[in-house]
């Protein structure tokens, strides 16, 4: 609940910050009107860490570089099309942007950028009242033309002119209403919901690249299910990442099978909890949480009705892995996200194998060898994917788990278990056999490095030994 007069306070805190003081009187001797605006305004109000300083004023790019250059180390302009210059004043990376009111034609990718001359108006063009508020500097004076406050009081959601209009200038601000919807753990006005529902299409204007940023802020929350939930039931995701939908699977009176689309859910929760407990205070991770919501994708395009009334989904785990990376691309996310999550979809079965019947070494070398450098997301993710309410499996899985790791914490201090590689390479493979560079010295390695994953190190003239034998049979065959 905010407490009015304590967060009066942190906006005197605020004001006083050393960049902010230091931007107020800049542009003050300059002759112009300074804020802080938006984010930075509202997280002082509700006692949350402040991360970026955003500022707004009359004064247009031209003038916010020349004010800025002697106050900080380093300028860009890279937004001054849309009035926005950048810099960094005593360490801290800051925007400052001319009053604008923006909007898109309804048919382009790009929003058409005109400079206003007021605080108020600028502010009526922003994307939700708590989002629309501003601190004067250096007078401290809090400008709320929207009732902002009065909503973070009430927890809602709310554009500060109707709906239809504030979508309309910028569809992503759909997107955007599930995030914060999710960060703040506020609900949406009903007017703003259903506004979202009948404006979905327009998110077609809007480019892969602005939607992939808007999907990736929602998920580096605490608890983004709360904003998925939101996309699903508005109808907005089914535009740019439909699998997620598709999971809410039919159950009819003869086939039973869990819920998929809330095990999903489920196991994107219990992965960010296994995440943050075991990397505490590291970057949310968002390849993880990715996999964690679309690891059963494949399992719609699979299902299997069985007569006895059972249902299967053979090979959903490769399907499903093809589909997330076909989808991440055309979100245009980079290749180490997008060959992350495919393989993490790809192996999240493989553990389950393990809980069955232990493994012999041979098989946890492999399991190390294919999850190469996504092991520890390959951990978190099966942990995570385990959901049952039978108190027994679900202790017996993660006894079974527990004795992997350890397992494999023991192979790594007997051999250098993330690297394997033969006990002989190319080169001596090539002198042992009398044979030139090709084809045979690929079948010769391969030979090499599954006799090093089925016995482990067994030393170099053993394994010469066994490749001549090997070398031997093959050229009788």
């Amino acid at each position: 609940m905010l407490n009015m007069a304590e967060g009066l306070s942190r906006l005197g805190a605020l004001a006083a910050h050393p960049v902010v003081r230091t931007l107020a009187t800049a542009f003050a001797d300059a002759g112009f009107e300074l804020a802080v605006v938006g984010g930075p305004v509202r997280d002082a109000l509700l006692g949350r860490p402040t991360h970026d300083l955003d500022f707004t004023t009359n004064a247009r790019p031209d003038d916010i570089l020349r004010i800025v250059t002697p106050i900080s180390t380093a300028q860009w302009d890279i937004g001054r099309a849309f009035g926005t210059i950048g810099a960094r004043v005593q360490g801290e990376q800051v925007e400052i942007t001319t009053y604008r009111a923006d909007s898109y034609d309804g048919t382009t990718r790009k929003p058409v950028v005109e400079f206003g001359d007021t605080i108020d108006g600028d502010l009526l063009r922003r994307d939700f009242t708590v989002n629309a508020m501003a601190l004067r500097v250096p007078d401290v004076k809090l400008v709320d033309p929207t009732s902002g406050v009065e909503d973070l009081v009430a927890g809602i959601l709310r554009t500060p002119i109707d709906p239809a209009v504030s979508f309309g200038d910028d569809p992503l601000r759909m997107l955007r209403a599930a995030r914060f919807s999710a960060q703040l753990a506020f609900a949406i006005e009903r007017d703003t919901r259903r506004a979202m529902e009948e404006l979905r299409d327009t998110l077609r204007i809007v480019s892969p690249e602005r939607i992939q940023g808007e999907l990736i802020r929602l998920l580096q929350t605490d608890d983004p299910v709360r904003g998925i939930r939101v996309l699903v039931d508005t109808g907005l995701i089914d535009l740019f990442l439909p699998e997620v939908p598709a999971l809410r699977l039919e159950v009819d009176e003869h086939h039973h099978h869990k819920d998929v689309y809330e095990h999903s859910l489920t196991v994107l929760r219990q992965a960010i909890a296994l995440e943050t407990s075991r990397n505490p205070g590291a970057e949310p991770d968002v390849a993880l949480r990715i996999a964690a919501l679309l690891h059963d994708i494949g399992k719609p395009r699979t299902r299997r009705l069985e007569s006895g009334g059972g249902v299967t989904f053979h090979h959903h785990d490769a399907v499903g892995s093809r589909m997330a990376r076909k989808r991440l691309q055309a979100l245009r996310f980079d290749g180490d996200t997008t060959d992350a999550v495919a393989k993490l979809i790809e192996l999240h079965l493989r553990f389950f194998g393990y809980a069955e019947g232990a493994w012999t070494d041979s098989a946890v070398r492999r399991y190390v060898r294919d999850a190469g450098d996504q092991l520890e997301r390959l951990h978190i993710l099966t942990r995570a994917d385990v959901t049952t309410r039978n108190k027994r499996k679900a202790a017996r899985l993660a006894g079974a788990y527990d004795d992997i790791e350890r397992r494999i914490v023991e192979l790594r201090e007997q051999e250098e278990l993330d690297s394997i590689r033969p006990e002989l390479d190319g080169n001596q493979i090539q002198q042992i056999l009398g044979i030139a560079p090709g084809r045979e010295v690929g079948e010769a390695y391969r030979f090499l490095l599954d006799l090093r994953l089925d016995e482990g190190v067994i030393g170099p003239d053993a394994a010469e030994q066994r490749l001549r034998e090997w070398w031997a049979l093959r050229s009788a065959g």
